[in-house]
């Protein structure tokens, strides 16, 4: 997936969104189309991803199917994206998804897993007390 493929969902949910065919809100994410798929060349598909609200790229570039997605965001589930066949899980809340993140961690460590679990958080969660 490209910064273009990621640039043209999110024009996509835009429309969607300003044509009321959205259920619910949505949170954008423009801007680090390029950071991020640096950081998802080292992501495997069997890693574990907890994301923010704002996880649509996280979404993509961890192999979850563009439409699938879509139809969650129409659905009005865009900060509450989950998906156990690709291990992908968000949350609405700050901080919402680290106590979850560092509990998968520790079972996949206790279990002598190779798999990882990578957890994206907004700046406004290191006020929160589970940072």
């Amino acid at each position: 997936m490209t910064a273009a493929d990621l640039i043209a969902f999110e024009k996509r949910v835009i429309e969607a969104f300003t044509e009321k065919r959205v259920m619910g809100p949505v949170h954008l994410s423009g801007g680090n189309e390029q950071t991020l798929i640096e950081i998802f060349k080292d992501v495997h598909l069997d890693d574990y991803v907890f994301s923010t609200y704002r996880s649509h790229f996280h979404a993509l570039l961890h192999g979850v199917p563009e439409e699938w997605l879509f139809t969650e965001i129409l659905e009005g589930r865009s900060m509450n994206i989950f998906s156990v066949e690709h291990r992908f899980v968000t949350s609405a809340i700050v901080g919402g998804c680290l106590s979850q993140a560092v509990g998968v961690a520790a079972a996949l460590k206790r279990k002598g897993e190779p798999r990882k679990v990578w957890c994206f958080v907004g700046d406004m969660c290191e006020t929160t007390g589970a940072f």
